[in-house]
């Protein structure tokens, strides 16, 4: 077993199939599919139910998968250590986020960190829940994750710190509802149509518990696509509960951003896996830690 093989295998699974994979990793599919049937030889047992074109995980392949993103992520670290000699003149970060966190602080927290460290590459992952994101965390999928939770991160499974605080807004097009306020009392939004995400994410928890309070309201659109939110709105589909990050995008497109009183938040933490980090992804953690090194 060598880590080429384990790399190969973990692209067919991200992949779901062996010619995607083969495409991505620019080699031919039957050296993919060579390199795989050698790692299942070495281990005893077939990873991949070949089902036509499809490959299906077997359970012995979804017990592999967290040990081989742990093996290809300490071999990477092991890589960017001695390429760059803590110097980060080259080298790749990968982040997960959820949406409305990848507007904002991750604009600001890259833009930060390419400024010191122009050669360094960032790649950004979009999953759509704190779950997501811990998950991706702590099966090396990513290094680095960014998320909103109504409380603090449990620390068991990775290192948390909190950067920010974002209070819930209500975006309306110009002209709409409560244009020309600064303001609106959660319970007008009763009779409302509004536009949220999906089950599982903050902004539509906040979402479901006005209506447990009795106010309500129609749901127009339920979106897993946040670039369809602002469009929506502006299109007068119906109103968007969004957080704060959206204000200054939303207000440049021309729509209305209130305030929904009484302010209810999201804590938005940076998450990072345990033990050694990549040299770019200890310096993304320090770059971003609280001063006092407190979670």
């Amino acid at each position: 077993m060598d880590v080429r093989q384990l790399e190969y295998f973990l692209a067919v699974v991200d992949r779901g199939g062996f010619n995607r994979a083969a495409s991505v990793l620019y080699v031919s599919q039957p050296s993919l599919s060579q390199a795989v049937r050698a790692l299942e030889r070495d281990l005893g047992t077939e990873l991949f139910h070949r089902i036509g074109r499809r490959a299906v995980l077997t359970e012995a392949g979804q017990a592999l998968i967290e040990p081989a993103r742990a093996a290809v992520r300490s071999l990477e670290v092991a890589r960017a250590s001695v390429a760059s000699v803590y110097e980060l003149k080259e080298g790749r970060l990968d982040v997960a986020s959820m949406p409305s966190q990848a507007v904002e602080p991750l604009t600001t927290l890259i833009r930060s960190f390419r400024q010191r460290h122009p050669g360094v590459t960032l790649a950004v992952k979009a999953v759509f829940t704190a779950r997501d994101v811990i998950d991706a965390v702590r099966t090396g999928a990513v290094e680095m994750g960014l998320l909103a939770s109504a409380s603090d991160v449990p620390d068991k499974e990775v290192r948390a710190h909190l950067l920010d605080e974002q209070r819930f807004v209500l975006v309306v097009p110009p002209g709409g509802p409560f244009g020309g306020r600064r303001t609106v009392r959660c319970e007008e939004l009763a009779g409302q149509r509004l536009i949220v995400g999906q089950p599982g994410t903050g902004m539509r928890a906040y979402v479901d518990s006005l209506r447990d309070q009795g106010i309500d309201f129609t749901v127009a659109v339920e979106t897993e696509h946040r670039v369809a939110l602002l469009p929506l709105v502006l299109a007068g589909v119906g109103l968007a509960v969004v957080t704060e990050s959206w204000r200054g995008i939303a207000q440049e497109t021309g729509a209305e951003v209130l305030d929904i009183e009484p302010a209810t938040t999201l804590r938005v933490s940076l998450v990072s896996r345990r033990g050694v980090l990549s040299p770019a992804a200890a310096e993304f953690w320090t770059m971003t830690a609280p001063a006092d090194g407190s979670r």
